[in-house]
């Protein structure tokens, strides 16, 4: 009986010693952790500021100017020419306002560390990208289940049934929530009898 009750005893002191540990370690990493520094990111200034990303834009603009002068005005060339100083012009400036950072180079940085403040730089379009790309895929797959289901199932991977396959393509356009409710209903994934494992 002395020893299940010196048992529990030590039990329960390491019980409230792991949580005192683990609170403590918590509270030390958080207070260890160094704030984030003024300065966005090392080495690197926004592109407002930035002398030699201004030198770039005049360097261009420069170029293309010499180009132009060689053009009467109104002609196709010079005009196309003049849209493309006014598109430098636009892309710098717009470089400019959205906050982007420049190096020493004097070109603009993206950053990818998850930011909110760079979300537009990376994440955003990290995640249209990702859409996109499981846009098409399950469109694919559904184009593919179809085939299966056909008469001649290797004709219609080879000749695409257009009208289908775009009935396909519109209809994956959710397929976030199509994956989700497949992976739920159970449908998504194959059982692992019938997924093929080589000899080992």
């Amino acid at each position: 009986m002395l020893v299940c009750s010196l048992l529990i005893i030590i039990n329960f002191y390491f019980f409230f010693m792991k949580r005192w540990l683990l609170y403590f370690l918590t509270v030390s990493i958080f207070a260890s952790t160094p704030n984030m520094a003024s300065a966005d990111v090392s080495g690197l200034v926004p592109c407002k500021d930035s002398a030699v990303f201004k030198r770039r834009l005049d360097g261009s603009v420069k170029k293309l100017s010499s180009r132009l002068e060689n053009y009467e005005e109104g002609t196709p060339a010079y005009l196309a020419l003049q849209a493309q100083i006014d598109g430098t012009k636009a892309r710098f400036d717009k470089y400019g306002k959205q906050g982007l950072l420049c190096g020493a180079d004097g070109l603009p940085h993206l950053i990818a560390d998850g930011r909110p403040s760079h979300a537009g730089e990376f994440v955003i379009p990290g995640i249209g990208f990702l859409y996109i790309a499981g846009w098409i895929g399950w469109s694919g797959r559904s184009y593919m289940q179809f085939s299966k289901k056909t008469d001649k199932p290797n004709e219609n991977e080879i000749i695409i049934n257009v009208p289908v396959a775009i009935g396909m393509m519109s209809a994956s356009f959710m397929w976030p929530f199509a994956a989700w409710k497949e992976l739920v209903s159970g449908d998504l994934l194959v059982p692992s009898d019938e997924v093929t494992v080589s000899p080992r």
